[in-house]
């Protein structure tokens, strides 16, 4: 029998913008404002500069992170992205571990925000 693959793990670190999600490689998530559901609204160019947080079994909740916000939607390709409190997460193609470079930036109709703990954007 093989073993069930591993899920995504999310975990909270600090950063200048306060206690954030990144994935458990130090990558920091962000969502998108303009979407107002669990139904991604970002492909193609979009999903290029910001690639969606992607999972193949249930996400892991890691650090300050709470299990009952974690969640999942399927794309229109049929992969499974990682959701938290009800938003779709998301990388920033450009940035490398540990960094955050792209909170309160726009792009693609809306603003790309970092996450806390809370699920919620965190401030400016």
């Amino acid at each position: 029998m093989s073993p069930q693959p591993a899920g995504t793990g999310i975990k909270t670190a600090a950063s200048n913008f306060g206690l954030i999600l990144f994935d458990s490689t130090g990558q920091a998530i962000y969502l998108f404002d303009k979407e107002k559901s669990a139904t991604s609204a970002c492909y193609g160019a979009c999903a290029e500069a910001w690639p969606p947080v992607l999972t193949k079994a249930p996400p892991k909740a890691l650090g300050a992170v709470k299990p009952s916000l974690l969640g999942t939607t399927k794309r229109t390709d049929g992969t499974i992205q990682v959701t938290y409190a009800g938003h779709p997460l998301y990388f920033y193609a450009h940035e490398g571990k540990n960094q955050v470079k792209c909170h309160n930036v726009e792009g693609f109709g809306g603003l790309w925000l970092v996450v806390t703990a809370a699920g919620k954007e965190a401030p400016a």
